[in-house]
């Protein structure tokens, strides 16, 4: 099925130097015109070590090749093209994918191997931002990505539920808060009441030293100061919760940052053991110069352990608990030097696993070119865009479908489903400026574009009234498929490559874009054949009209997005 796999073994039986499969699978070239073929290789590589031209090398090997597996194989100036048996190959790839259905492109890359995901990670008592959908849709689809080639991800929301922050909240609920308002509405209450603590602490700065004893008590193990933020985490917890649901993101640890208090004392006393502890200024450091590195601050002044101290005693705690193959962290760019510095600490450490560790950083989200932010006042809430994404959906189903059932339901998987796609169909490192409408259009390079193509092959099937499923030996594509349709049959054999290179590559764009690229090929098929004529090719249509189905439902999934089968 593989023939991309064909090419390079009829390669290497005839080549007069060792090449390895990746490195010929990096040469192989795709023909700008279906006319010359459907890969070429280039033989200019070869020249120099056999004092040759790369067309006589090209014509040399086109001689020898052993052209069984393929329509055709010829030279072409420099290229060996090579031209694939279209009826045998399409007869294959679309059996293949009615037989596999969603199974259709797993791999066993991972060999059950254990992958930690870091991941949305949002803080307790504030509300989640759209700040926190990039960490959230692309760690939950990298997830997807990795347990489809045989990994076994293990998703953590490593919460952000420790720290001073808890005793200016407690010193303000202890003020200004009462529990029924906190009930009524917990994350804006709660917000409020950390906002009013600093707009006051600037008259009263006596304040801060009642949030510093409020913190130590926490610290301390306080009965009060315990209850009220085990309350804070709760209520905080159940309104991400609310928003996890509607995107369809579940973890498997809610381990936070309190869980590693007890955690840390072993890391400090390791790096002391090792002689790595160093004083600066009274703090605690690991220099790290020897990585080209500012130091690693450990300890700061007043005893106090810092995000790395946790991250470093997280890391370790996750490799005794997981023995991870790989250890991602799903966290913005802006973090990369705090996780050069973790992995060269624990490199220090005599942690031999510590390339194990992958910062997956990503670029920004911004609204009207300016970067979202809580000071300048541009916070904008997730459930806010979600609501109002499903409201821009419903109103467009209600335009082109208004007899639709389960209206309600479809508005919500193609509203959240755009806002997923859209953000992942873009390079992960990339910024990218979000603007509602365009996301959630049903035209152009969208989520609702996609799920509105499948909704449309699943349409095709029903009209058809028959069962492939029952029928994979008797489908027989026409001999006379036209370009369109081998188009496609390609890029339906591509699906498996695709995923192996957005595992390998950390990018569930390489999906989106993919799906994109389908979803378009197939309209412009279906836009210029009449699918449902009764004659001879009829299975075959209809076979490449369910792979297309059955392809983009499960890239959609890959990436966290619904496939509704009307719209």
């Amino acid at each position: 099925m593989d023939f991309k796999g064909q090419v390079i073994q009829s390669l290497q039986q005839v080549l007069p130097v060792e090449m390895a499969p990746e490195k010929l699978n990096s040469l192989l070239e795709i023909p700008k015109s279906g006319k010359l073929g459907d890969l070429a290789f280039p033989t200019f590589i070869l020249a120099k070590e056999m004092h040759q031209s790369p067309v006589e090398i090209a014509a040399d090997l086109a001689k020898k090749i052993d052209a069984a597996a393929f329509e055709k194989v010829q030279a072409v100036g420099p290229y060996l093209n090579f031209f694939l048996d279209e009826q045998k190959f399409s007869q294959q790839i679309l059996e293949t994918i009615l037989t596999q259905q969603a199974k259709f492109g797993e791999q066993d890359l991972g060999q059950g191997g254990n992958v930690p995901i870091d991941m949305s990670s949002p803080n307790i008592a504030k509300p989640m931002s759209m700040g926190h959908l990039r960490s959230t849709v692309i760690g939950n689809s990298l997830a997807k990505l990795l347990e489809k080639v045989n990994y076994q991800p293990i998703k953590i929301n490593h919460l952000g539920d420790w720290g001073t922050q808890f005793g200016k909240l407690i010193t303000a609920y202890k003020l200004w808060g009462s529990e029924e308002e906190v009930k009524k509405d917990p994350i804006n209450k709660l917000l409020e009441y950390y906002v009013h603590f600093h707009q006051v602490d600037v008259k009263h700065p006596e304040l801060d030293d009642q949030a510093r004893e409020w913190f130590r008590k926490l610290e301390d193990g306080d009965p009060e100061a315990m209850e009220l933020w085990k309350w804070f985490r709760k209520i905080s917890l159940q309104t991400f919760m609310k928003v996890y649901d509607r995107l369809g993101v579940e973890f498997d640890s809610y381990n936070g940052e309190a869980f590693y208090n007890d955690k840390m004392a072993e890391i400090v006393e390791i790096l002391a053991d090792k002689g790595l502890l160093h004083e600066s200024r009274g703090a605690q450091i690991v220099d790290l110069s020897k990585y080209h590195l500012n130091p690693a601050l450990i300890k700061k002044t007043d005893g106090a352990t810092l995000y790395i101290t946790r991250d470093l005693a997280a890391a370790v705690y996750r490799k005794r608990t997981y023995h991870f193959v790989q250890s991602l962290y799903v966290v913005g760019s802006e973090q990369t030097n705090h996780f050069k510095q973790l992995k060269a600490v624990l490199h220090e450490m005599g942690a031999d696993w510590s390339d194990q560790i992958h910062h997956i950083p990503f670029g920004l989200i911004t609204s009207g070119g300016h970067k979202l932010s809580t000071r300048a006042g541009r916070v904008i809430l997730l459930e806010k865009v979600l609501d109002d994404a499903v409201a821009l959906a419903q109103k467009q189903i209600e335009q082109k479908n208004p007899g639709l059932k389960h209206k309600a339901e479809v508005a919500k998987a193609v509203g959240v489903g755009a806002v997923v796609f859209h953000d992942l169909k873009n390079n992960r490192m990339d910024n990218f400026d979000f603007n509602l409408e365009e996301v959630v259009r049903f035209e152009g390079e969208t989520g609702p574009y996609v799920q509105y193509t499948h909704a449309r092959a699943e349409s095709i099937l029903r009209k058809s009234g028959k069962n492939l499923g029952e029928l994979p030996d008797q489908l027989r594509i026409s001999s006379q498929i036209n370009l369109e349709a081998w188009g496609i049959v390609k890029k339906l054999a591509d699906f498996p490559t695709m995923i192996e290179r957005a595992v390998t590559e950390y990018e569930p764009s390489v999906i989106a874009k993919y799906a994109l690229h389908l979803a378009k090929a197939f309209n412009q098929y279906y836009a210029h054949n009449r699918v449902l004529n009764d004659d001879a090719g009829l299975n075959g249509r209809l076979a490449l009209v369910e792979a297309v189905a059955i392809v983009l439902k499960e890239a959609l999934r890959l990436l966290g997005v619904k496939a509704p089968d009307e719209m």
